[in-house]
């Protein structure tokens, strides 16, 4: 049986995943390396320090105010979107792809971003989130919506509308359009 290394971030041996090639009659389980997942959570665990500090976040902020108003949610997009995206992905990404370069020697996007596409549920929903605006136009675009709506108040708000009550008491009344918590009448 052969066993072989592939690099997981970069060109440097900063962690590998072990494959076995069967060449004989036995078969062993190989998982991936501690060093690989090690290397993994490293660069996860930057992206998280660099998206939670003032710069990246003012970054983020200023663009959103810049050109939110473009955005409308409607299944057609507008031609101006494309270069907003675009811009985006040059001012953001770079942005993170900077850090990391400085944060993680040999540190590269591409071999990361596969590498997060087979371990996408190891990273947390937000992160992943976040990551996808730069690859996802879709994501990209409903990002600015929700954007949109929070900045208009039109956020749906749940909160208002929950009730809990006990199903099990005896002095319960059954409940009409007058006696509901939601005030619809």
């Amino acid at each position: 049986m052969d066993i072989k290394e592939r690099s997981l971030i970069g060109g440097e041996n900063i962690g590998n995943i072990v494959e076995m090639v069967d060449m004989e009659e036995e078969d062993f389980a190989v998982s991936s390396s501690t060093d690989a997942e090690a290397a993994f959570d490293a660069v996860i665990g930057s992206i998280e320090d660099i998206i939670m500090e003032e710069e990246f976040q003012h970054l983020q902020q200023n663009f959103m105010e810049k050109h939110y108003l473009e955005f409308e949610d409607s299944e057609e997009n507008k031609l101006s979107y494309t270069q907003i995206f675009n811009e985006y992905i040059e001012l953001l990404e770079k942005h993170l792809e900077q850090q990391l370069v400085q944060r993680i020697p040999g540190f590269s996007m591409s071999s990361f971003t596969l590498l997060l596409k087979q371990h996408k549920d190891q990273v947390s929903d937000d992160i992943f989130d976040m990551l996808l605006t730069f690859t996802d136009f879709v994501a990209f675009k409903e990002m600015f919506i929700d954007y949109r709506a929070e900045r208009e108040g039109r956020r749906l708000d749940l909160s208002q509308g929950l009730v809990v009550r006990s199903l099990s008491s005896a002095t319960s009344k059954p409940l009409n359009k007058k006696t509901t918590s939601t005030g619809l009448e």
